[in-house]
C-alpha cells in the first residue's frame, strides 16, 4: 500500500509520526481541508506534470493556487501539460488523490512553490486518497528534496495565461 510505503519514507527521516490516515476520502482539496479541519490554502496539493525530457515532474503548491501559465512557461520553457491519472500512477508510484512528493519513482523531480511559505505548518497527501501529513514548509523541503520555484497564482487572479 502506498500509504505504508511513504509513511515508512517519512519515518526514516524522523517524521512518521506526523502521517495521518483518515476514514473519509482527502482526495481533494475541499475533502482533504474537511477531513483536517483546517482552510483549503494549507493543502499542500500535488500536481503532476509531464515535463521536456519526456518524463514527469510534480509541483506542489497550496490548495488556493493553480498554475500561472506564464510563469511556467518561462522557468520549465514548455507550457504546462497534466499526466494523465495512468501516467501519474506509472511516474509517482502514486495514485491520483494521494500523489505526493515522497517515495517516487526514479528521475521525478519536484519544485515546490512559493505559496507554501506563507504557512507554518501545510498537509501534503501521504500516498492514498485518504492521507496526509502535516509538516512546516522547511520539513517539506527536506523529506521531497524538492527545489523552490514560483510558478503558481491565486485563482481568479487575472495575469497571463
Amino acid at each position: 500500500m502506498s500509504f505504508d510505503r511513504v509513511k515508512a519514507y517519512l519515518e526514516a527521516r524522523g517524521l512518521g509520526g506526523r502521517a495521518i490516515a483518515f476514514d473519509v476520502s482527502s482526495a481533494t482539496v475541499p475533502l482533504a481541508a474537511k477531513a483536517l479541519g483546517v482552510e483549503e490554502a494549507r493543502i499542500a496539493k500535488t500536481l503532476s506534470l509531464h515535463d521536456k525530457d519526456g518524463g514527469a515532474l510534480l509541483i506542489v503548491t497550496t490548495g488556493d493556487t493553480r498554475i500561472d501559465n506564464a510563469a511556467f512557461k518561462a522557468r520549465f520553457g514548455m507550457k504546462a501539460r497534466m499526466l494523465s491519472a495512468e501516467e501519474a500512477m506509472e511516474a509517482t508510484g502514486h495514485a491520483v488523490g494521494g500523489v505526493c512528493p515522497f517515495d517516487l519513482g526514479e528521475g521525478v523531480r519536484v519544485y515546490l512553490d512559493e505559496s507554501l511559505r506563507r504557512f507554518d505548518t501545510v498537509y501534503p497527501a501521504c500516498g492514498s486518497a485518504n492521507s496526509a501529513v502535516r509538516l512546516s514548509p522547511q520539513e517539506l523541503e527536506s523529506a521531497s528534496g524538492g527545489e523552490w520555484v514560483s510558478v503558481c497564482r491565486a485563482r481568479g487572479k487575472q495575469g497571463e495565461g
